[in-house]
């Protein structure tokens, strides 16, 4: 079976295409190297699929004939992603955590009296 109808067929994209696009960016790799949307899946192959900026890791156990539900994905692979990658994701959530919430609009007066504050500040520091 291809990489991309596998990874399509065990739920990690939600279209084929969208599968086929991770593939062509290198964002899919199998065995540790990048790989073409044709590249076909056997049993025991170590993948990596980076989406949402977090490296999953899985080894396929079997192939799927079709698409399969929630609940029988874990027939198909073993998932091995490390709880670093998701830690780190948490990490960048809260790094763009703003008091601003996006689409407020520009900055106010006082916003940009606060931000030039702080960088003559931090250059003075130096």
């Amino acid at each position: 079976m291809r990489i991309d109808k596998y990874l399509w067929c065990t739920r990690y994209f939600k279209t084929r295409s969208i599968a086929t696009e991770a593939c062509k960016k290198g964002h899919i790799k199998i065995n540790e190297k990048a790989v073409k949307p044709s590249r076909d899946v056997f049993p025991t192959d170590k993948i990596e699929v980076r989406k949402n900026q977090i490296n999953y890791k899985l080894t396929v156990l079997d192939v799927p004939p079709n698409r399969v539900g929630a609940k029988l994905v874990d027939m198909y692979r073993k998932d091995t992603t490390p709880k670093e990658a998701f830690e780190h994701s948490d990490l960048l959530k809260y790094s763009k955590d703003y008091y601003r919430k996006k689409g407020v609009g520009r900055p106010t007066k006082k916003d940009r009296r606060e931000i030039d504050d702080y960088t003559t500040n931090s250059l003075e520091e130096e």
